[in-house]
């Protein structure tokens, strides 16, 4: 059994993780009513913007194709890997980590693969093993649609130059404090749209005079789209790292608690038997005087 200094140590040192791992909860949990709100009130719009999209490329006739809609030979993919610039999240890293290395071996075997980073944990195991096209780790700083947008416009800008056929968004999707979903979608190019032929005819029979054409309304509905897009991506991997972070801390207080408890039975239980020795010595050695 441990001495009586050691296990007091050790219980000091259990205290002291137990208030960082309490304080980091709190933390968290109150960055994720933040961070909640936002991809709550933003995932509305961002599905009406998809299905304004979506109904509009069905009603066009003839090949009106976007330069983002194009679809390629895949040779060249590009990767968005988001992550979280910190960890102590539990396992919400490790699972972009083992779905990128999913992705990499089943669905891109054979396909040159590089990478976007958003989030140095991704850049750090990415940089070890295969090709960081850019970091963009720093948008974490500042959150925000422009910062996003420009990141977006540089995504729409190398497929467009065909530097790469195929762009695929990995992050974790926010669904409540305790779970986050890892998806994998693709970004570019555009997935064509299924048209069915009662909803075209539905379409036609309606008045609705565009102005301008329906064409020149999809353009510039494909960049907003885009953007809104990988902006709702980071702000879901943004609400699911405090959601798994502050489940985490909580677990960790618990274990905290839990050892802490453990070592003061054991602390207590042996001082009464440090106490019981001296008290047998004295006994014993009372005795011996007497004889």
């Amino acid at each position: 059994m441990a001495n009586l200094k050691e296990i007091r140590n050790r219980i000091s040192s259990v205290s002291s993780t137990m208030q960082i791992t309490s304080a980091m909860k709190m933390v968290s949990a109150a960055k994720l009513k933040k961070a909640q709100d936002a991809i709550t009130a933003m995932r509305p719009y961002s599905d009406k913007l998809t299905e304004m999209l979506q109904n509009l490329s069905a009603t066009l006739e003839g090949d009106s194709a976007s330069a983002y809609s194009i679809q390629r030979p895949v040779e060249k993919a590009l990767v968005v890997a988001i992550t979280s610039n910190r960890g102590l999240a539990g396992a919400f890293n490790s699972n972009i980590i083992k779905e990128l290395v999913r992705l990499n071996k089943e669905e891109l075997n054979g396909v040159a693969v590089s990478y976007m980073t958003i989030g140095k944990k991704a850049n750090d195991f990415v940089s070890k093993n295969d090709t960081v096209q850019s970091n963009k780790s720093d948008l974490f700083d500042n959150i925000s649609f422009e910062n996003v947008a420009a990141i977006a416009e540089e995504l729409m800008e190398l497929f467009k130059n065909g530097d790469f056929d195929k762009i695929i968004l990995v992050y974790n999707s926010f669904k409540n404090a305790a779970t986050q979903i890892v998806r994998t979608e693709d970004f570019l190019p555009l997935a064509p749209v299924a048209k069915d032929e009662e909803a075209i005819a539905a379409q036609k029979e309606m008045d609705y005079i565009f102005e301008p054409s329906k064409e020149e309304i999809i353009e510039e509905l494909i960049p907003k789209s885009l953007k809104t897009q990988l902006y709702k991506a980071v702000r879901d991997s943004w609400a699911s790292e405090h959601g798994a972070r502050m489940t985490a801390m909580h677990k960790a207080t618990d274990n905290a608690t839990e050892l802490r408890d453990q070592l003061k039975l054991t602390y207590n239980k042996a001082r009464q038997a440090a106490i019981t020795n001296e008290i047998l010595e004295i006994v014993g050695g009372a005795e011996a005087l007497n004889n």
